[in-house]
């Protein structure tokens, strides 16, 4: 493989202000002990035997490695990516960084054979017009454009790309795509029309053939990989009427990235309800359960759902990151003076906390956060979930399971035997629950609950509405949060932006400035690291509301509970909401006008 000349990349990366001649001096000093240590040998699968294929290590490689200090992007470092992105412009290649979710797994693993695109480092990424788009380690490199040329008759248009971006790709794709035919191959049999329910629920017994196969345990195991490597939320195995498609939610948004053969649906499914511990030969009605996944140091579960539909069971997999889950809630996203109000509800000895906001809205968060932040040994925390969502071993968690009598309310009466200092109700859903909290509230506990209202003064009226005593709720309630998730700008392509007077005004948005002077915000041009959204991530915005003096009495006397007056209240004690904190957020460049409009419109 021909690699592009190490004093060549130095001068280039020196030119272009990368490097300092200290830095350069510092590395050419340690380019013979960098080699002996960067010696990258990867293993391929040829026709069954295994091969052995050893990459130069290149001056690129050598540099990456050091971490040393860079200011122009926002890791810090002079990364791998930066250093070929310099070295392309300067050579007057075109750069691309490899997005999987946008690439053909067809043709990424038919155009060029697994052995050749390991030993070259070369990706097909898309095709059109006879031209075939492919990312490089070194696109200068003519005898393997002219040996891509002659296998695939067609034009090329090559693109630089890092070494490990084309190691990831093409170690997952070739590997999933080994998986996915060795497994099909194994369970070829006479194709049915799985079309209609009827016959799918005959044809049942016949799809458990194969699941234990090694190719389809290969198969999820590179999906969970995936997964965790794009920082999805979610995975989602859907039955279609001719193939099966996968798709995984990322920062809220389902992006597809999988289209397989029908025949692997059942074996795939039966695999994932093995390892959750669900009954495999239960195809009729859904089912819930939960892995425990380990990948490399970290670990995270999965809580695993699946249900019939008209062309087989579907599968949906939440991944419950502790390192999400349990924050400092600190960095969940509220304002300084939140933060301050919100440390005062969970301090309190006894009383209810009510978290809102719909499903997805990041409510699970801030209740493990919270539980972490006031646990310690003195105190017995208890939590009642449907289902637990992360097994934590300081908390004593009860699963909700209605067929043997444990619901939400029948177990709040078992609980307070249990000593407990602190209660979690995952959700306060029905008058026999949201009593038996608020007696737990007023015989000395402190309770933290949801509820699914759109904003913090709304949840007093859901309470009411329940059949709870207005005097009730005052007497026990110690405030609300509301809350929603917003996606954040990508660092790596931040820019600024003049904002459209009509926009804001359209959102019936006040910002202060000087007469005439533009306002200026925040947005991500988009880029490869944030799949060209703009987006990286996401943080909370909360609507947190203490529940005064004055808001108890206006519940206490009122005859007839109004939200509208309790928002009144609560905004002349200074409460912010949804959109204001959202409006902050983007005026400190952590969101865009856009996100504001699409989270807070209601």
């Amino acid at each position: 493989m021909v690699t592009i000349p190490d004093d060549t990349i130095l001068q280039i990366l020196t030119q272009e202000g990368r490097l300092m001649p200290a830095q350069c001096k510092l590395i050419t000093e340690k380019v013979s002990e960098k080699r002996k240590n960067l010696r990258q040998i990867h293993s391929v699968n040829v026709n069954g035997v295994m091969k052995e294929i050893e990459h130069p290590v290149t001056m690129i490689d050598i540099i990456a490695s050091m971490a040393l200090p860079y200011k122009g992007n926002a890791m810090g470092i002079l990364d791998e990516e930066e250093i070929v992105r310099t070295v392309a412009s300067s050579l007057k290649f075109n750069y691309r960084r490899i997005d999987p979710l946008k690439l053909d797994l067809e043709l990424v693993t038919k155009t060029i054979p697994h052995l050749f695109a390991l030993q070259h480092l070369v990706v097909p990424v898309a095709k059109s017009n006879g031209t075939l788009e492919v990312v490089m380690y070194n696109p200068g490199d003519r005898e393997t454009i002219e040996d891509i040329v002659r296998v695939t008759n067609m034009n090329i248009s090559p693109f630089m790309g890092t070494k490990q971006d084309i190691l990831k790709t093409v170690r997952e794709f070739f590997g999933f795509k080994i998986s996915i035919t060795a497994a099909e191959s194994l369970m070829s049999r006479p194709s049915f029309d799985l079309s209609n329910l009827e016959q799918y629920t005959k044809l049942g017994n016949l799809n458990e053939l194969h699941t234990n196969d090694a190719h389809i345990k290969n198969a999820v195991d590179y999906l969970f990989h995936y997964a965790f490597d794009q920082r999805a939320s979610d995975i989602h195995i859907e039955p279609r009427r001719k193939s099966t498609v996968i798709r995984l939610r990322i920062d809220g948004v389902l992006h597809t990235i999988y289209e397989l053969p029908k025949a692997l649906h059942p074996a795939i499914t039966s695999r994932i309800k093995t390892l959750s511990r669900m009954d495999i030969a239960e195809k009729r009605r859904p089912q819930d359960g939960r892995i425990k996944v380990f990948l490399e140091k970290d670990e995270a579960e999965i809580r695993v759902s699946t249900v019939p539909v008209a062309f087989g069971e579907k599968t949906v997999l939440r991944i419950l990151d502790p390192t999400v889950l349990f924050q400092d809630i600190q960095n969940l996203g509220f304002s300084k003076k939140d933060i301050n109000i919100y440390k005062q509800f969970i301090q309190k000895t006894h009383g209810i906390i009510l978290v809102t906001g719909p499903t997805g809205s990041g409510k699970s968060t801030t209740l493990y956060s919270s539980l972490g932040a006031i646990s310690t040994p003195e105190v017995n925390i208890t939590t009642v979930e449907d289902p637990i969502e992360m097994v934590h071993e300081a908390f004593n968690q009860i699963a909700v399971q209605p067929t043997v009598g444990i619901t939400f309310s029948s177990i709040l009466r078992n609980i307070l035997r249990q000593d407990p200092d602190i209660i979690m109700i995952g959700e306060m859903r029905d008058q026999e629950t949201a009593e038996n909290a608020i007696q737990a509230s007023l015989t000395g506990h402190l309770v933290l609950s949801t509820l699914h209202t759109n904003d913090a003064p709304s949840s007093i009226t859901r309470l009411v509405n329940l059949g709870i005593k207005p005097y009730l709720i005052a007497e026990s309630l110690i405030g609300v949060i509301a809350q929603r998730l917003v996606r954040k700008i990508c660092p790596f392509c931040v820019e600024t932006i003049q904002a459209e007077p009509e926009l804001i005004n359209n959102l019936g948005i006040q910002i202060k400035s000087k007469p005439g002077e533009p306002i200026m915000l925040k947005q991500g041009k988009g880029c490869p690291k944030c799949r060209k959204t703009g987006y990286l991530g996401r943080i909370g915005i909360f609507e947190v509301m203490e529940v005064t003096k004055e808001i108890k009495e206006l519940v206490t006397e009122s005859s007839d509970v109004n939200t509208l007056a309790i928002r009144k209240k609560a905004l002349a004690s200074g409460m912010t909401t949804l959109r204001y904190d959202a409006v902050n957020k983007m005026l400190k460049g952590i969101t865009t006008l856009q996100e504001v409009a699409r989270i807070t419109d209601f």
